[in-house]
C-alpha cells in the first residue's frame, strides 16, 4: 500500500486553476491502480497571502514542507507585486531549500497537436531540457551602491559550482543513456562572452562527456541555439544548460511543440533527502487568468513526472497515455488548441481518459 502525503501550492493566476485539475488526475488515477493513495494538505500561500501578511510563504514555510512526499505548485505572480518580489519569495526559495538542483522539462510534439512550424508532424520534436536549479544567474549574489542617484551602481553576479554544474550535466547524461532515443546531449552556454562562469561550465562539460563516450556530444552558444530551436527542432534530443539559459530555451520549445499549455516540469532533489516540487512552465498567465479557459494538461503532465519521480511508473503511464488520447482524439480541448472547453472540463476529461484508458 502505497499513501503519499502531497503539499499542493495553487499559488497564484491560472494556478489556482490548473491545480484542481491536477488533483482531479491523482485521484483518478488513485481509484484505478490498486494500493494507490493521496493525502492532500493545500497551503494558500502566494500572492493575496502577501498582501495580507508581507510574506508569499510563512518564515517557517520550508520547515513545514519538509515531511511531505512531494509538492504539486500552480504559480508564482501578480500584476500588482513586482516579479522579484513574487518569484524570490516562494518558488526560489523551496527550489534552494529542498536543494532541487536538477529541473526537467520535457517537449514533445503529440499527434493531434499542431506546431507553429510549417511540415512538422507527430514526434519529430522529441526533446528533453536539463536546466540547472539553484545557481547560475538566478543566484542572489549582488547588489545596489548609491541607489538613486548619478552614481547609482548595481552589480549582479551569476555563481557556478562545481557540485551544482557537474550534477546537472551528469544527470542529463545518464537521463540520455536509458531514453530510447538518438542519444545526443547538447550544452548550451555562451563562453565566448562570459569567459569565467560559461567557460567554466564548458569544462566540466567535456569532463563529464568522457564518463559516456556512447552519446554523442554538441556545445553551442544560445544565440545559436535559439535559432535552431526554431530552425530544426528535431535535431535536439537532450539539452543541459545554466538556470537562465534553460529558463528560455525551454519556453520555445513548449511553443513549437504546440502550447505553453503542454508543458510540464519537475524540480528534484536528486538524492530525494528533501520532496521534490511539481509545476506547469506556463506561470500565472495574467492575461487568462479568471477566465476559465487556462490548459491543464501541463499540470496532469507534471503530476504524471511526480508519479514516475515517487517510483509508481504504471501509474504514470497510465496519466501519459490519457494526456496523449485526449490530444488525439480531440473531442475535448482547450481555446489554445482550437476548442471550446474549459479548465475544468479539460481537467474532467484528462480524468475520464484515466479511469477507461
Amino acid at each position: 500500500m502505497a499513501d503519499y502525503n502531497l503539499a499542493v501550492i495553487p499559488g497564484d493566476g491560472v494556478g489556482l486553476e490548473v491545480i484542481a485539475e491536477g488533483r482531479k488526475a491523482l485521484e483518478a488515477v488513485a481509484s484505478v491502480t490498486e494500493g494507490l493513495s493521496f493525502q492532500f494538505t493545500e497551503f494558500p500561500w502566494g500572492s493575496e497571502y502577501y498582501r495580507e501578511t508581507g510574506n508569499l510563504m510563512p518564515e517557517d514555510g520550508i520547515e513545514i514542507l519538509k515531511g511531505f512526499d512531494s509538492i504539486l505548485f500552480g504559480a508564482v505572480g501578480d500584476p500588482n507585486i513586482p516579479d522579484h518580489i513574487t518569484l524570490h519569495g516562494l518558488l526560489l526559495p523551496m527550489r534552494r531549500g529542498f536543494d532541487q538542483g536538477v529541473c526537467i522539462r520535457p517537449a514533445y510534439l503529440y499527434p493531434g497537436v499542431e506546431s507553429p512550424l510549417a511540415g512538422k508532424k507527430a514526434g519529430d520534436i522529441d526533446m528533453v531540457i536539463f536546466r540547472e536549479n539553484t545557481e547560475g544567474e538566478y543566484a542572489p549574489v549582488g547588489g545596489r551602491l548609491y541607489a538613486g542617484t548619478a552614481h547609482e551602481t548595481v552589480v549582479q553576479t551569476n555563481m557556478f559550482t562545481r557540485r551544482g554544474t557537474e550534477r546537472i550535466i551528469r544527470a542529463a547524461f545518464e537521463y540520455c543513456v536509458r531514453r530510447d532515443k538518438r542519444k545526443k546531449v547538447t550544452s548550451v552556454t555562451k563562453s565566448n562572452a562570459q569567459s569565467f562562469g560559461m567557460v567554466f561550465w564548458d569544462e566540466v562539460f567535456q569532463e563529464v562527456s568522457a564518463d559516456y563516450p556512447q552519446i554523442e556530444t554538441e556545445s553551442l552558444l544560445v544565440d545559436r541555439a535559439c535559432m535552431d530551436l526554431v530552425r530544426w527542432p528535431e535535431d535536439f534530443d537532450v539539452m543541459v544548460a545554466s538556470n537562465l539559459f534553460a529558463d528560455i530555451l525551454s519556453d520555445i520549445a513548449a511553443v513549437v511543440t504546440g502550447s505553453m499549455g503542454l508543458a510540464p516540469s519537475a524540480n528534484i532533489n536528486p538524492e530525494k533527502e528533501y520532496p521534490s516540487l511539481f509545476e506547469p512552465v506556463h506561470g500565472a498567465a495574467f492575461d487568462i487568468m479568471g477566465k476559465g479557459i487556462a490548459n491543464p494538461l501541463a499540470t496532469v503532465s507534471a503530476v504524471a513526472m511526480m508519479l514516475d519521480h515517487l517510483g509508481e511508473q504504471e501509474a504514470a503511464q497510465k496519466v501519459d497515455n490519457a494526456v496523449a488520447r485526449c490530444l488525439q482524439e480531440r473531442t475535448v480541448l482547450t481555446s489554445d488548441l482550437g476548442g471550446a472547453a474549459s479548465t475544468s472540463e479539460m481537467g474532467d476529461e484528462a480524468a475520464r481518459q484515466i479511469r477507461e484508458g
